[in-house]
């Protein structure tokens, strides 16, 4: 008997002093591993287990194969999955005041962009704030990008090129936009698109030019609209409950390496998007770029977008396009 406690002890100091997983951190995620948040994931990843000493065991399980995007806030909110990513815009059903991102044509410059997302700004603290109150808290940002319209047969350069056709969004505002500019909006999964634009469920689509990239879109599509009008942000969620159940040591080790990444990606985006357009370009798609007077076409039927945000989110609304400059 007293061999075999002193063999358990034994056992349990080599486990410790190995780090062998103690915690696990799952965490869903729509796009392929290879996309670049796929790939921002498996960093998070290697940084977590690096300095929990392995404490914290990280599974990412890509390509939608737990969660879609839009079930990813009610998934993390209620526990039944530790951590997610989404897009932003999902969690517009409880905090209208996320679209601000997807407000036509506002955030047109890097600048503008790093200013809202930056910690501690006004845009980033309101919106992580009504986002903590659906069970689940915000611990990084992943950039993704410029919006981008994807079409077949030609460019979709005015509004009018817009005029009765059906268009892939992934978010309400966007919806809004595209009802602005004469269109018919249906809501597709990022996972989805693929098979939405294969069958013709769609005449438009609209993503950030990376998901061109990681889900070879050019197989579906052959032209590429540049037109830049909404930022596209994911969160990277956790569970408040589980979250606060983790020692302050490992928390802390955790939003160390949630910096890195964070960093990382953003830092990249320019050159993720230039290889993207690249990618496109050598598989056989057109890419137009838009003149200064088209550009002024689609920001002259904008404005209703701006109407109908206001009257959602409204103080908070107001508040996080002041602060953006609007």
């Amino acid at each position: 008997m007293l061999r075999t406690l002193l063999g358990a002890a034994a056992g349990l100091a080599l486990t410790a002093s190995v780090g062998v997983a103690q915690e696990k951190m799952r965490i869903s995620l729509q796009l392929p591993l290879k996309s670049h948040l796929g790939q921002n994931l498996v960093l998070f990843e290697q940084e977590v287990e690096s300095r929990t000493g392995g404490a914290i065991d990280v599974e990412i399980y890509d390509s939608a194969t737990l969660y879609k995007d839009k079930e990813v806030p009610a998934a993390v909110g209620s526990g039944a999955i530790e951590a997610g990513v989404a897009s932003l815009t999902r969690y517009v059903g409880d905090a209208p005041v996320v679209d601000v991102f997807y407000m036509p044509f506002l955030f047109n410059s890097e600048d503008k962009v790093r200013a809202a997302v930056t910690e501690g700004s006004v845009v980033r603290q309101t919106i992580e704030a009504e986002i903590e109150k659906t069970g689940g808290q915000v611990l990084y940002w992943q950039a993704y990008g410029g919006a981008i319209m994807l079409s077949n047969g030609g460019p979709i350069r005015t509004p009018s090129d817009m005029e009765g056709k059906k268009v892939r969004v992934f978010g309400k505002t966007l919806g809004d936009f595209v009802k602005a500019a004469g269109g018919a909006p249906t809501l597709i999964s990022g996972s989805e698109q693929y098979l939405a634009y294969q069958r013709g469920t769609v005449d438009v689509g609209m993503t950030g030019v990376s998901g061109v990239k990681s889900r070879k879109l050019w197989e579906v599509m052959d032209t590429i609209t540049v037109t830049n009008h909404a930022d596209i942000e994911f969160v990277v969620v956790v569970n408040n409950d589980w979250w606060n159940g983790l020692s302050e040591e490992i928390r802390g080790h955790i939003a160390e390496a949630a910096a890195v990444a964070q960093g990382s990606v953003r830092d990249k985006m320019a050159s993720i998007e230039a290889e993207a357009y690249a990618a496109a370009k050598e598989n056989g798609m057109t890419v137009v770029e838009l003149t200064d007077d088209e550009l002024e076409q689609w920001k002259a039927v904008s404005q209703p977008v701006y109407d109908a945000y206001l009257a959602a989110a409204g103080e908070a609304g107001q508040k996080v396009l002041t602060a953006a400059g609007n």
